[in-house]
């Protein structure tokens, strides 16, 4: 016999991805739009996306990353995963720490991104707002 959640139609995954970018002690981070309910619509965060349907996760940051800012990334190790449910949708989050030799100035963003700018480890409670993103990048001693 089957087990019945495994077929059952409702169930549905998603997979998203973070870049955290790094090359030599500096981190990219990029300014995006969030929503316009909120008193700062504009937040800085790491490049993130969704896995299309049968899409690699590592290929997808990859990906992702060249898309936003142009930049050719080699995906170094998973740095940590989450999960979030919305609705009946199961998202699976992997941050994945990427590396890059391209030049800081070869930075190009992508239309729906404001701003990119390269920071010091030291320097992320002042820019990301997220406490548990933060506790997890000093769980994977990023900073």
């Amino acid at each position: 016999m089957g087990r019945q959640a495994d077929t059952d139609a409702g169930n549905q995954y998603r997979i998203l991805v973070k870049g955290i970018v790094h090359k030599e002690n500096r981190f990219l981070i990029v300014e995006k739009f969030f929503d316009d309910n909120i008193v700062e619509p504009y937040q800085w965060e790491f490049m993130d996306g969704v896995a299309e349907f049968g899409e690699s996760p590592d290929l997808t940051v990859a990906r992702i990353i060249q898309e936003q800012t142009g930049l050719t990334v080699v995906v170094d190790r998973i740095l940590y995963t989450w999960t979030v449910m919305i609705g009946s949708e199961c998202n699976l989050g992997i941050s994945y720490l990427c590396l890059t030799d391209m030049e800081e100035d070869e930075v190009v963003i992508s239309e729906e991104l404001r701003s990119a700018k390269w920071i010091d480890a030291e320097e992320f409670p002042d820019y990301i707002k997220n406490q548990r993103m933060l506790g997890d990048l000093r769980d994977a001693e990023i900073y």
